[in-house]
């Protein structure tokens, strides 16, 4: 079978992103796909230069196609940087050259050039500096670029225990809100889309029939019969009580701080969270490293690494490069109809 191809962005050029894709390229560890960088060719070779990487930089026309994967080739669908770019030196200058990666990966997915788009990191803040006010992360930006309204933030990681290996999943009701407004974000309406959008993919893109999600409260002790707060009484509890008698199977809403621990978690398939900093940290404290972001609800395929920039790291050739293969090998396997299952 013919390996999908996979966009790979190069993300923040002052960051790591350069250096995963080129590293990734260079090893002689198989790819599960077709892998494509999207960023600037002579970037790329600058930086494989100050890797000490012997990398042939292939620049691919438009409508060429992606060859098979070759250790030491690194196919790239070229867009060219706004100024130039250092290493760990942040330009907003550059920060139009980072959309404008992502807007060719999610062409190339939509053409059907492209089975998934895998992301590297960007910079949120250099990117807003960069006169993109309204720029808030990669999920929010893809949500608005294929014109749709709702997206899902995931991430997951495969857990070895005593027992075998273990799914964790992380979903999250809010993504990337100042915490004073995550509890009037939370409504009936919205929750109902996140969690039927969360079910739905899981099934489509991971083969999980009839998944089985564990939902947090909001609050300490999911608001303690509403001593603590009530939006579990009146907003997550009757949600997932409609659901329910629609056929979901859904656990909660749980405190937060039990949720997460392997009896609770035992048959689980996904945990909502209901904010960015109750979930994660939580998966990359087990996982950090061996992760993937993945946005659910798109009409493509997106993954990315679980981590950031590391603009200190950059140039130095010691970015560790688990987690995006951890991104490629999800994207394939969701772009293939593989899915990783229970």
């Amino acid at each position: 079978m013919t390996l999908p191809v996979l966009a790979l962005t190069t993300g923040e050029p002052a960051g790591i992103g350069p250096d995963l894709a080129l590293m990734v390229a260079a090893s002689k560890m198989p790819l599960p796909g077709r892998v494509v960088a999207v960023g600037d060719p002579d970037m790329l070779i600058e930086r494989a230069a100050r890797l000490k990487l012997g990398i042939d930089i292939l620049v691919l026309e438009s409508g060429q196609d992606v060859p098979e994967a070759r250790p030491g080739v690194l196919p790239v669908w070229p867009v060219a940087l706004r100024a130039p770019a250092l290493p760990g030196r942040l330009d907003p200058s550059n920060a139009g050259y980072v959309l404008a990666t992502l807007d060719r990966a999610i062409e190339a997915c939509r053409r059907g050039e492209a089975g998934a788009m895998v992301t590297a990191p960007l910079h949120k803040g250099v990117i807003i500096e960069g006169g993109h006010a309204s720029f808030t992360g990669h999920t929010e930006y893809l949500r608005d670029a294929c014109s749709v309204d709702d997206v899902v933030m995931m991430l997951a990681t495969r857990l070895d225990t005593p027992a075998g290996v273990q799914h964790l999943r992380v979903a999250l009701a809010t993504t990337h809100l100042p915490l004073r407004e995550v509890a009037d974000a939370i409504t009936g309406q919205g929750l109902t889309r996140v969690l039927r959008i969360l079910a739905t993919d899981l099934e489509r893109h991971f083969g999980i029939v009839e998944p089985r999600i564990a939902v947090c409260g909001l609050n300490p002790h999911a608001g303690e019969g509403g001593h603590l707060g009530r939006e579990e009484l009146e907003v997550i509890a009757p949600v997932l009580e409609r659901l329910r008698s629609g056929g979901m199977h859904l656990d909660g809403p749980l405190p937060a701080d039990t949720l997460f621990t392997p009896r609770h978690l035992d048959g689980v398939d996904a945990v909502l969270a209901m904010y960015h900093d109750q979930g994660l940290p939580v998966l990359k404290y087990a996982g950090f490293g061996r992760a993937a972001n993945i946005t659910l609800g798109l009409p493509i395929v997106r993954t990315s690494v679980d981590h950031g920039t590391a603009l200190d790291l950059a140039g130095t050739a010691t970015a560790d490069t688990g987690s995006l293969r951890v991104a490629l090998e999800v994207a394939a396997e969701m772009a293939t109809g593989r899915g990783t299952g229970r």
